[in-house]
């Protein structure tokens, strides 16, 4: 007698288990899943491990380009139309209308083209090959300190060639810099420093020089990967071009 009972009140019990089960599958089916997370890295902050030289504070920076298809889908740089085929990508920074080119502190953990690369992709959202020749040097006030006498606020700054590869859709700091390309001589109007325009003169000329021998001096390195940016190691700089 009381095991009839027992098998009559476990059936039903077995029942209501597997009903609750099969409704809780099709609930978690309809359920919308959510987006993955976005593996961003983010942009460094802080100089704990700022690079300086005496007085100046060391800075590291490029102007990335490319040069446009022309009519017939070449992208080389082996014709006499280079100059006109080659657009700069600027960045903006809140409240201004004029432009900047990517650059910021060289730390003391990485190399002078790591953080040229690193600035590139933290503020303008863009990868690829840098050149093994620096542009060159030039001596410059921070933005705060502009109006400041002497040498507060000094910065000598590292300029070099990056040829885009990548341009992503997101990066660290695209809430406060923006991007655009532009024509290079369009760019000269748009710079807000003197050196700026003289980094672009630079910038033309180490292009001329290498379309002018078929690329076989001072042709881009190769490219190494290292925390997801592209890279090279340059040489040190030579016949540095001094602003004040």
């Amino acid at each position: 007698m009381r095991k009839s009972w027992s098998c009559s009140w476990i059936c039903p019990l077995e029942v209501i288990v597997q009903i609750r089960k099969l409704f809780c599958s099709s609930k978690e089916k309809m359920a919308p899943s959510s987006p993955p997370s976005m593996n961003m890295a983010c942009a460094r902050q802080g100089r704990l491990r700022q690079r300086y030289e005496g007085c100046y504070r060391l800075v590291s920076g490029c102007i990335p380009y490319m040069i446009k298809e022309d009519g017939e889908n070449r992208s080389s740089l082996q014709d006499d139309h280079v100059l006109e085929r080659l657009q700069v990508l600027m960045i903006s920074t809140p409240k201004r209308s004029d432009l900047i080119f990517p650059k910021g502190g060289w730390e003391d953990d990485e190399s002078i083209g790591e953080a040229a690369c690193r600035e590139a992709f933290e503020e303008a959202g863009v990868k690829g090959v840098l050149s093994g020749t620096p542009l060159g040097e030039w001596i410059f006030k921070s933005k705060s300190k502009q109006n400041s006498c002497g040498l507060e606020g000094a910065c000598k700054g590292f300029m070099y060639a990056l040829q885009v590869t990548e341009l992503l859709e997101s990066w660290p700091e695209q809430t406060t810099h923006g991007r655009r390309w532009v024509p290079v001589e369009e760019a000269y109007g748009l710079c807000r420093y003197d050196w700026m325009r003289e980094a672009l003169d630079k910038l033309k000329e180490q292009l001329l020089f290498t379309a002018g021998d078929d690329l076989s001096v001072s042709p881009p390195l190769e490219l190494e990967s290292s925390a997801g940016l592209y890279m090279v190691m340059p040489p040190v700089a030579e016949g540095a071009v001094a602003l004040c």
